[in-house]
């Protein structure tokens, strides 16, 4: 997976199927049941700006709201791909994933920001299964790809350290 360009083109040669709308993914079986990576994929244009809230679900309470001026400095210029996670379980993590931007209390942290966007209709997400492999370091290998050619990682991983 060297020179990745993290664009749906490059991600299907990979590998990568589905390309679905949350929507779509939170009633469909055609997730997998194994374990894998998944991509997240925005079709919008370049943010000019990001709500102020974010409508995602609040587990334990706890509001999944990043401030704007934080969301800004995460956005990485020219990247299509906005979320790198794995799972042990595809089809329902994506649920989880997918339930938790519709606002239901799940626990889905990882991710959050995505919900942020202005334009939520126009994320996609696939997957790949990992067989012989272990998610996580599929996942930190991806994410480690994409730091290379865009100095950062996705827009929604690693909020803790946002903006860097």
């Amino acid at each position: 997976m060297t020179n990745l360009r993290f664009d749906r083109e490059q991600l299907e040669r990979e590998g990568f199927t589905g390309w679905l709308s949350f929507a779509d993914a939170r009633n469909s079986s055609l997730c997998p049941l194994s374990g894998g990576v998944y991509v997240v994929s925005y079709q919008g244009p370049h943010p000019a700006s990001f709500p102020d809230a974010n409508p995602a679900g609040r587990f334990k309470g706890k509001d999944p709201t990043v401030d704007v001026a934080s969301l800004t400095s995460n956005w990485v210029a020219g990247a299509e791909v906005v979320y790198i996670g794995k799972a042990d379980q595809l089809r329902r993590r994506i649920r989880q994933f997918a339930d938790f931007g519709a606002g239901k209390p799940i626990g889905h942290w990882g991710g959050r920001l995505i919900w942020q966007l202005p334009r939520p209709d126009l994320l996609k997400i696939a997957w790949q299964e990992t067989p012989g492999r272990v998610p996580v370091e599929v996942e930190a290998e991806l994410i480690g790809l994409f730091r290379e050619q865009y100095g950062k990682p996705p827009f929604a991983n690693n909020p803790h350290m946002l903006g860097r």
